[in-house]
């Protein structure tokens, strides 16, 4: 299964339950694969650590889903296929395909030679290979992010309770439901996942609970904030490899529960 996970707003934790569910299937044996999309690569320094971090005088981290893209503007040589992109990670059944800063530099030359179903195609072939595939988008509606629709089966949609995130929770709706229009009529919006829940805390509660009301597909698990989301980063550790009893962690297997049911 392919799922992109994907908001046009930042900071509502896209990178962390991508990976964090990521892990979650490959803890269950299943093997798993997270591509990373975002110039920030957030996801990407999760899993593989300082290894992927970039500065100046450090030498960028290769193959990566930069010079993936980057190889289809060019007409020399072979394609390399995407499997040739892939990096181990230290955790059983889970790859990632880093991402790259120099991301938004070839943006709009892909687009200019129209390579928005490059992707797709890649992301068809390697599937074979994996029992599921993640996908981290950037924080806007950009080319990354349509190759991604286009590319996926099924969406995720981080959700942080709040009237501007709520606002902004239609237009996205509407994105992806043109992105399956014109498209890729196999995509579907598999649910909206409510992020950082505070269960004790008015606004929330009724603001789910009216969303849920209008029909829209809320997912039933919500996940709750803690600290220890910051220590798994800063250990680039997923949670349910870090303290997988922590009610956080369970809170991603059941979530993870719910994609599969």
């Amino acid at each position: 299964m392919r799922r992109v996970i994907f908001n046009q707003k930042g900071g509502v934790g896209k990178s962390s339950i991508t990976v964090n569910l990521a892990a979650v299937s490959a803890s269950q044996g299943l093997k798993t694969l997270v591509l990373d999309l975002d110039p920030q690569c957030n996801a990407t320094q999760y899993l593989l650590g300082e290894v992927a971090e970039y500065a100046a005088d450090k030498p960028e981290l290769q193959p990566n889903i930069g010079q993936f893209f980057a190889q289809t503007l060019s007409l020399k040589g072979r394609e390399k296929p995407l499997s040739e992109y892939v990096h181990p990670t230290r955790f059983e059944n889970l790859d990632v395909i880093p991402s790259n800063p120099e991301l938004g530099e070839i943006e709009h030359l892909l687009q200019s030679k129209h390579k928005i179903y490059k992707l797709a195609a890649a992301l068809k072939e390697i599937s074979r290979d994996y029992d599921n595939i993640f996908i981290d988008t950037p924080p806007a509606f950009n080319f990354y992010t349509l190759s991604a629709l286009i590319a996926a089966e099924r969406c995720l949609i981080p959700f942080d309770c709040d009237a501007f995130s709520r606002r902004a929770l239609y237009t996205l709706l509407e994105n992806v439901g043109e992105t399956r229009a014109d498209h890729n009529a196999e995509l579907e919006v598999e649910g909206v996942i409510v992020n950082q829940f505070q269960p004790r805390a008015t606004l929330p509660t009724q603001l789910v609970a009216e969303l849920r009301a209008e029909g829209l597909p809320i997912m039933q698990t919500h996940l709750g904030s803690s600290v220890i989301m910051k220590e798994s980063h800063q250990q680039s550790m997923p949670l349910v490899f870090l303290a997988p009893n922590h009610k956080l962690s369970e809170q991603f297997v059941a979530l993870f529960a719910e994609l599969l049911d």
